[in-house]
């Protein structure tokens, strides 16, 4: 899919320590530290335990902490439960294709061990191939390759890693994310929308990234109005924006109907395991047999939206009470991060920002001849894209979800960061000087791998700038602490 070269050989061997480092802490932290007694989704297991299972979970229980007992469950049971459908059904598909992998092992190991061997393998396979394919985005946007380089690193040291190990469904949404817009920078739109298609069956902001297929067929639009009909290309335009809008929305529609189909339709029912109802009962979940709930008679059935109204308490400025300060104190990093972002680049292009990228700057420079690195004109569309992204989760989400929801959405949180480091860190100057090193002896002649830029700076911590010192302690200490805190049950963000 990708050509290793030298620098991307560097980027996935990072990509790959990273990972198992990962696995490694959250299996020591879930050992030594005690569980803390969370009321989370906590459902009965209804097949016994061996001595086997019991390794399992001690080595990779800590991935099924919080929301990823949610899909555990949906990957084992299917969507039982009203409050199951929040979750969407891109990653618990991808844990069942892994557990079917895994059927040689399932006379020893029960269905809830190979789904949890299922998640620390694939969301490892899919947090590198993300780190990949950012890279490849950065290097066809950036066209810079250092910055390139370091946003990919950055990647690796994401203060998201935690879901990007656990059973969370964020690094599968990285990948095809990160994926689609690579593709869609080299003009690839079907296969484009198709990944971006995909990544809306994951999570449910995916529809927000119908804006790239919207702004790249608008660029089109405007570069060929001078030279061909306008009215064909209008038509033309038209056309393609409902069929990016009608592709990007079906997986999020499919998946509403089926909703419907379980809840509110006659003869729908199925059978439940009776611990399964039980808990149900016990908890106040919703299940298909039963009365019909609210949603089903409103105009526009979305149980999506009735969720995340009725069970997460999620809508405009209701999480801005002052019990939340602590939730805002641990989202400030990125919201900054995020904002700095936007700022730095609106005041560098004003012109550009005013005309949506769409139109030749006043000092006629164009898109095909970008700058290289964060303020080329390409990052518009992803700059758009990440303040959106911002300012929705600010206003209208538990606000603690910020770090992972951009860090798994927007290419923005490594790319500045790598900027920042590129444009004020004089250490990083100086070594971007030094040559790189050999690559081993059965090698090509004449290749050499890049020096790992991260690792050094952190080598060299006390001699680095503030801001170096800033970005690297925000990156590794979320990076460490959500291990820590989410793999025991505690609250992290």
């Amino acid at each position: 899919m990708w050509p290793l070269d030298p620098s991307r050989k560097e980027v996935l061997r990072f990509a790959v320590s990273c990972r198992v480092l990962s696995l490694m802490l959250q299996a020591l932290f879930n050992v030594v530290i005690p569980d803390h007694h969370a009321e989370a989704f906590s459902p009965p297991r209804l097949a016994p335990s061996g001595s086997l299972d019991q390794l399992v979970e001690g080595l990779l229980g800590g991935l099924s902490r919080w929301d990823a007992e949610h899909f555990l469950f949906i990957a084992e049971h299917g969507y039982l439960y009203e409050h199951n459908f929040a979750f969407f059904p891109g990653f618990p598909l991808a844990l069942l294709v892994g557990t079917e992998l895994l059927r040689p092992l399932r006379g020893l190991l029960s269905q809830r061990s190979c789904l949890l061997i299922s998640v620390a393998s694939l969301n490892s396979l899919f947090s590198v191939l993300a780190t990949v394919a950012l890279h490849d985005l950065s290097c066809v946007v950036l066209r810079c390759p250092r910055q390139a380089f370091y946003a990919a690193l950055l990647f690796s040291l994401s203060p998201a890693n935690v879901f990007l190990t656990a059973g969370y469904s964020e690094a599968l949404f990285a990948f095809l994310t990160f994926s689609a817009m690579g593709q869609l920078e080299r003009g690839r739109s079907w296969t484009s929308g198709l990944l971006f298609a995909l990544a809306t069956g994951v999570r449910a902001n995916g529809l927000v990234s119908v804006g790239f297929l919207l702004h790249a067929q608008c660029r089109v639009f405007f570069s060929s109005l001078v030279v061909l009909n306008p009215l064909k290309q209008l038509f033309k335009l038209m056309a393609s924006v409902c069929l990016s809008v009608l592709t990007l929305s079906l997986p999020f529609a499919l998946f509403q109907y089926y909703a419907y189909t379980q809840f509110c339709l006659p003869g729908s029912a199925h059978s439940i395991p009776e611990p399964l109802v039980q808990l149900a009962v016990d908890k106040g979940y919703r299940i298909t047999e039963g009365n019909k709930p609210p949603w089903c008679s409103w105009n526009l059935p979305l149980i999506y939206n009735y969720i995340q109204d009725v069970y997460w308490n999620v809508g405009l400025l209701r999480y801005y009470e002052l019990r939340q300060v602590p939730n805002f104190l641990l989202a400030a990093p990125v919201a900054i991060l995020v904002a700095w972002a936007t700022w730095t680049y609106v005041t560098t292009h004003p012109w550009l920002c005013l005309t949506l990228g769409l139109q030749r700057s006043k000092n006629n420079k164009t898109l095909e001849k970008p700058d290289p690195g964060f303020l080329s004109p390409r990052v518009f569309v992803y700059l758009v894209h990440a303040a959106v992204l911002l300012l929705f989760g600010s206003l209208c989400m538990h606000v603690q979800v910020l770090t992972r929801f951009l860090g798994s959405s927007t290419p923005v949180v490594y790319w500045f960061p790598a900027y920042l480091l590129q444009d004020r860190e004089p250490l990083l100057r100086s070594l971007e000087t030094e040559p790189w090193k050999p690559l081993v002896e059965d090698s090509p002649p004449g290749q050499k791998i890049p020096r790992n830029s991260i690792m050094e700076l952190l080598y060299n911590w006390k001699i680095c700038s503030p801001v170096t010192q800033y970005v690297l302690g925000y990156f590794l200490t979320y990076w460490l602490l959500g291990l820590l805190l989410h793999c025991n049950f505690l609250p992290w963000t």
